[in-house]
């Protein structure tokens, strides 16, 4: 861990931010203050009042870990991520705008600290909102990177903001790379006869496919160009794939088993 910084201060693992400030600002004021020392305590503070520092400091490496991030007059830069979820209707048309489902919208908070050491410590809320523009295509881990938009300090470089896209199940697709994936459950009648599958796709249309074919275990029907669009060809689209859970019936009479053997006596 090195250097304790909760000690430095005096407070508890557990203090809250206003308990910091209360020890931040009383220490600078004691008499004697040695330079070095001093430079130790606006460290601590600066770390410590940084929930993402703070985090790197406790959890992870300790001061060792910020050594070189963090300095007395040397600036730094750092991202804050944040993971931004969208269902696959939004990536598949492309949405934008401030709130709703569609497109992504944040309200970014920059904190401005100004220290006069030994008499008042005022910080100021800058609030701006960020908008995301989801493009047609996107996958999950697409990185959004709002340069310079994270907490500001002095002596440090504001930080980037950046959001990874995630996305969330939908209850009928499954993506794999720019394809889309569905199963549908079919009798064993409509497997051996004339079947029409029905959905509707991501943007609202219905779809009617009909299926001529004997639909055997392992079936698998292939939609061009029903899928996701391509990220860099929004005008290009993946396919949708759907496979085929065949019901079997748990028991047959006698009658039916008959006429099953009669069937399948048919040329």
């Amino acid at each position: 861990m090195g250097v304790d910084y909760y000690k430095i201060l005096g407070v508890y693992k557990s203090a809250k931010e206003d308990e910091l400030k209360q020890a931040y600002l009383k220490l600078p004021a004691m008499k004697g203050q040695a330079e070095a020392k001093f430079k130790k305590i606006s460290e601590a503070y600066e770390v410590l009042s940084d929930p993402q520092k703070r985090a790197v400091y406790d959890y992870q490496y300790g001061e060792k870990g910020l050594k070189g991030q963090i300095s007395s007059g040397h600036p730094m830069s750092s991202d804050d991520a944040f993971a931004e979820y969208f269902g696959f209707s939004n990536p598949f048309g492309g949405m934008s705008g401030s709130g709703g489902g569609g497109g992504g919208s944040t309200r970014n908070g920059s904190r401005v600290n100004e220290d006069i050491f030994g008499s008042t410590f005022g910080e100021t809320i800058v609030e701006e909102i960020l908008t995301i523009d989801v493009k047609p295509g996107w996958k999950k881990g697409t990185k959004i990177t709002f340069p310079e938009k994270g907490n500001e300090s002095p002596n440090l470089v504001p930080a980037d903001i950046a959001f990874i896209i995630d996305e969330k199940p939908h209850p009928l697709f499954r993506r794999e790379g720019n394809d889309l994936v569905m199963t549908q459950k079919i009798s064993l009648a409509e497997a051996l006869t004339d079947y029409t599958a029905h959905l509707t796709t991501l943007d609202g249309r219905s779809l009617t496919i009909p299926i001529s074919n004997v639909i055997h275990p392992g079936y698998k029907l292939v939609v061009a160009g029903e899928g996701m669009p391509f990220p860099k060809d929004p005008s290009r689209k993946g396919n949708l794939c759907i496979n085929f859970y065949i019901k079997f019936p748990k028991r047959l009479t006698a009658e039916q088993k008959a006429h099953v053997k009669r069937a399948a006596l048919v040329p």
